[in-house]
């Protein structure tokens, strides 16, 4: 036995594991590719080696393309739920309860304007219309004018009552006229707006068929006319319904002092010939009817300042109404002699375009310088004729701003109640006609002057805007419907509060009662009861100078409304309705007649001389 040290291994080694590392890894290998696959064959290899073939596409054939299915699946299931779920909304919205849009509320404006004409429709006389909505009122008057049948007339049935009286005034018949007819050559779109063109325009032919049978109208020259049917005195005293009347009416003729009444005929009848332009037949018998007219009152002006006794009616002066009468005369049929007479200075003068009277700028039913110039102030604004007219078409121009001036608050021409209301009638009864009349003058001139692209006039050195005119014409509108100090409105049946007590006799006896006598219905003109019947519309005469106002049947002062008077208010209304939806003036219908002017060539100078 051999001894071993401990730090050392044998130095022999066993048989067993005496093989070689060489025969160790060939037996490793061997074992390895057993555990293997079999080799794949060229098929399997290209399968592996080759790159994927794409997966080919699906189309559907529309005929003029190719479309891909899977878009065309999409496309037509989106439209199937698309209109599935149209057709359910449908059904849905169907049969839902629906509320009826209404229509917004028109404006203050609107709604008394509409109440304003309603007002000629309780004045009317005669044989009345089968839907005149007044449902108080009934045929009245038949016989007029055909008891006592004079050489130039057959009948005077029909026209309008004055005020709460049943005579026919025709002097301030006319101008009311006249008012209404330069309202609806101006604003005809604003009338259509509120649904009252028709009604307005059969108002004036009511107005212009009567005022026909007034004189020969089919003659050239005539020698007289009639002034009015009734007697002013007879219908104060007599309180009964003009249905009722049995008493004689009086027909009053003139024959050679109506110069007045004839030329403001002549401006009624050729202004109802522009709003009736397009029934030519009908509007070239006013024409000649207005032709008539102002050559009777032409005529007869000499003779006219002899005879100014009218009572009720009485015109100051009667050069104005030529100037009126004249100015529509041309704008009616174009003729420049119409023009040349108008824009003379002797004319003018006459007329007072060159005084400085208390009454400068007041506009009513016997001063209608004011509307006659800023009338032909519209000429100079829109058409320019130039020589020979420009002269005295640029002083009634600037006299048309002066008069204007004189509205604002800022002068003191005028005194104002502390309600604001102009006096142009200065403290006198009846303030609100001329009040009214202003309003719609400076409306009227605000909208030339816009449409003419002028923002505003001189007052002096200050330059003021077209805005300030609206402004005081909204102020005296407003104060009238009910912005003043009594917070009550002068317009019947407009707003919570409004007179009851009218000055009217068909308003203030019930349809229902028996005939009473003349002196009988007293007892209605006397009663503390308000009216049975209300006269929608009617702007009465007013406050006094101090807003005080007593609603009092017996004090015609206060209570007391006129065809005159409520002419100029819905004159004024339609003019500051619809102004934020609507154009403001129809700057060419009333020049349909009128030729294009080609200015005149001036005279030369005179010759120089050193």
């Amino acid at each position: 036995m051999y001894g071993r040290h401990p730090l050392t291994v044998p130095l022999e080694i066993n048989a067993a594991d005496s093989i070689t590392d060489d025969d160790r890894s060939r037996k490793l290998q061997e074992h390895d590719r057993a555990t293997l696959p079999p080799p794949l064959d060229a098929t399997r290899r290209s399968w592996l080696l080759e790159p994927p073939q794409p997966k080919k596409k699906k189309y559907v054939d529309l005929g003029c393309m190719l479309v891909s299915r899977k878009i065309f699946l999409w496309t037509l299931g989106t439209v199937l739920v698309t209109t599935l779920l149209a057709g359910s909304i449908t059904m849905i919205v169907r049969h839902m309860p629906h509320h009826k849009q209404t229509e917004p509320e028109p404006e203050n404006y609107t709604v008394a304007l509409r109440k304003a004409l309603m007002f000629f429709n309780a004045q009317k006389s005669g044989k009345l219309p089968e839907h005149n909505n007044v449902t108080w009122r009934g045929d009245s008057c038949l016989q007029d004018g055909k008891d006592q049948t004079g050489g130039f007339y057959k009948d005077l049935v029909g026209g309008y009552y004055d005020a709460g009286d049943a005579t026919k005034f025709n002097f301030p018949m006319s101008y009311a006229m006249t008012m209404l007819s330069w309202s609806v050559i101006e604003y005809s779109a604003k009338y259509k707006a509120a649904g009252e063109l028709d009604h307005v325009k059969e108002l004036i032919k009511w107005g212009a068929d009567y005022f026909l049978k007034t004189f020969n109208s089919s003659a050239d020259t005539i020698d007289v006319m009639v002034e009015q049917v009734g007697s002013g005195h007879d219908d104060h005293y007599c309180w009964m319904r003009p249905e009722d009347i049995d008493y004689e009416r009086i027909v009053t003729p003139c024959y050679g002092s109506c110069s007045h009444l004839g030329a403001e005929m002549a401006a009624a009848l050729a202004s109802a010939s522009i709003v009736f332009k397009d029934n030519r037949v009908y509007s070239q018998k006013l024409v000649h009817g207005a032709k008539t007219l102002y050559k009777y009152a032409d005529f007869v002006k000499d003779k006219n300042s002899k005879n100014q006794s009218r009572e009720f009616y009485k015109s100051s002066l009667f050069w104005d109404e030529l100037l009126w009468g004249g100015a529509w005369l041309y704008y009616a049929t174009g003729n420049v002699t119409y023009l040349d007479h108008v824009t003379s200075h002797d004319m003018a003068r006459k007329a007072g375009a060159f005084w400085n009277s208390p009454d400068y700028g007041v506009s009513s039913w016997d001063n209608k310088l004011p509307g006659a110039q800023l009338l032909l102030t519209r000429l100079r604004l829109f058409m320019s004729p130039g020589y020979p007219y420009e002269d005295i078409l640029s002083t009634f121009h600037n006299q048309t701003g002066v008069v204007m001036c004189s509205y604002l608050p800022y002068f003191t021409r005028f005194y104002r109640t502390k309600g604001g209301l102009i006096q142009l009638n200065h403290g006198e009864p009846q303030p609100l006609q001329y009040a009214a009349n202003a309003a719609f003058l400076a409306a009227l001139y605000s909208d030339y002057l816009d449409a003419a692209d002028t923002p505003g006039w001189y007052c002096g050195p200050d330059f003021y805007s077209t805005k300030v005119l609206r402004d005081f014409a909204r102020s005296q509108i407003d104060y009238i419907l009910g912005k003043n100090p009594q917070n009550m409105s002068y317009v019947v049946d407009f707003g919570q509060r409004y007179p009851r007590h009218v000055h009217h006799k068909g308003a203030s006896i019930p349809k229902s009662v028996k005939k009473e006598s003349c002196k009988g219905g007293w007892k209605w003109r006397d009663t503390k009861r308000d009216n049975p019947n209300i006269i929608v519309g009617a702007m009465v005469a007013g406050p006094d100078k101090h807003d005080g106002f007593h609603d009092l049947r017996s004090n015609y002062n206060y209570t007391e409304p006129t065809l005159a008077g409520n002419a100029g208010l819905v004159a004024a209304l339609v003019a500051l309705s619809g102004e934020e939806t609507l154009e403001s003036i129809d700057k060419n219908t009333i020049f349909s007649a009128v030729p294009p002017l080609t200015p005149a060539t001036p005279p030369p100078p005179a010759p120089w001389t050193p």
